[in-house]
């Protein structure tokens, strides 16, 4: 990588709270809950007139506005600079795509309204935020399958690196609506009604479809310093592919000039997938324990679900927010893990850790996947306390 790109800041809504805390404390805890999220628009809106938001839209605008607030850049500080945005997501605005499209066939196309039609495209939701809260830099939807939030992230680091701009929020969203259920259903890829998801297990036979938006800061290094911004971690190195997740895990070792007994934990993207969880502990198998080194793993979406294109910011912050606290949360109602899994270090509760390299794998059944590195710092080192600022 060229310029450092460093996190500053972190927000998200989920079915677990709208903090990094709040989501901490319950993965320690182990409560699972899947499902929609609920979005209170007084909370996160005011009085403004939310009518041009979709569900999706909502979601990225509440998240990336606890982001920008926990990073401190005011209203002022995005009028100075140019703010970039990208946005992974797999289904986007599916549920107003469909409502849009019944009605025109139901009663003709006079009859929809022109407000869900500025909706009906994938990259609807980063243009609503960016002009919800007028950020004018670079703005970017990534479709990547459940790859899509981390590979934001990684590209938002990229561009960075690369000098083309200094300071992008990015992350991801995904709404749960019954047109995404039913084609993840129908894919074959959603657990069974009787089960809660078992990352890793060897008993699981799919995912909790979920629903949220997470998303990060990212500045270039000299600029969080002119700033004085408190920095969460440093971003080392990042690699993305298709279909040879193994290769990804190695290229951003390689990418960040880490060794992989370096790394001190992993945020799996595990999410109870029968094939997919397999592709990711072997690839974690072969990219970080060849010699003998075992890394402890969490897998968040065992309590919040296969969020899409929330997943891999929200497996980020949680592991951040794991290094702030030293606490890893486990993986909820681990018993018999899967013969691929053997050298992962898989535990059902919460231990102490202490981080300071960590690996974030995202892996989606469509082949897309990504791997991010980042050095967390401790809190005492910001100036001031880590993700409690909107807890």
């Amino acid at each position: 990588m060229g310029r450092k790109a460093v996190i500053t800041g972190a927000g998200l809504v989920s079915p677990l709270g709208d903090s990094p805390a709040a989501l901490h404390d319950a993965l320690c805890a182990g409560r699972s809950t899947s499902g929609a999220v609920d979005l209170d628009p007084k909370k996160y809106f005011g009085a403004r007139n939310i009518r041009p938001l979709d569900r999706t839209a909502q979601l990225v605008t509440a998240a990336s506005s606890l982001a920008l607030a926990d990073s401190g850049w005011s209203d002022d500080d995005r009028r100075r600079h140019d703010v970039g945005l990208v946005v992974g997501t797999v289904f986007s605005s599916v549920r107003t795509i469909c409502e849009f499209d019944r009605r025109m066939l139901a009663v003709g196309p006079e009859y929809v309204s022109p407000l869900d039609f500025a909706n009906t495209v994938l990259n609807a939701a980063a243009g609503q935020a960016a002009i919800w809260h007028g950020l004018r830099g670079p703005n970017l939807t990534i479709a990547a399958g459940a790859a899509s939030g981390l590979q934001a992230i990684a590209h938002a680091a990229g561009m960075i690196a690369a000098g083309s701009c200094d300071v992008v929020l990015a992350g991801g969203a995904d709404e749960l609506s019954p047109e995404s259920a039913a084609a993840l259903e129908r894919l074959g890829l959603a657990c069974s009604s009787s089960s809660r998801p078992v990352p890793f297990g060897g008993g699981r036979d799919g995912f909790a479809p979920g629903e949220g938006a997470a998303f990060v800061m990212l500045e270039a290094e000299d600029l969080a310093e002119r700033r004085r911004a408190a920095v969460r971690a440093v971003v080392r190195g990042f690699a993305t592919g298709c279909g040879d997740e193994a290769r990804v895990v190695a290229g951003a070792l390689t990418d960040a000039g880490v060794l992989p007994q370096e790394i001190d934990a992993v945020s799996a993207s595990a999410s109870g997938s029968v094939e997919v969880d397999a592709r990711e502990a072997r690839a974690l198998d072969a990219a970080l324990c060849a010699r003998g080194h075992t890394v402890p793993v969490i897998a968040v979406k065992a309590c919040v679900g296969e969020t899409l294109g929330a997943a891999g910011a929200l497996q980020l912050i949680a592991l951040l927010e794991a290094a702030r606290t030293g606490v890893l949360p486990g993986v909820p109602r681990l018993g018999a893990v899967g013969v691929e899994t053997a050298r992962l270090d898989l535990r059902a509760g919460a231990r102490a850790v202490d981080i300071r390299t960590a690996l974030v794998s995202s892996i989606g059944w469509d082949g897309n996947c990504c791997a991010l590195i980042v050095s967390p710092l401790p809190a005492a080192a910001t100036g001031r306390p880590g993700y409690d600022a909107q807890g």
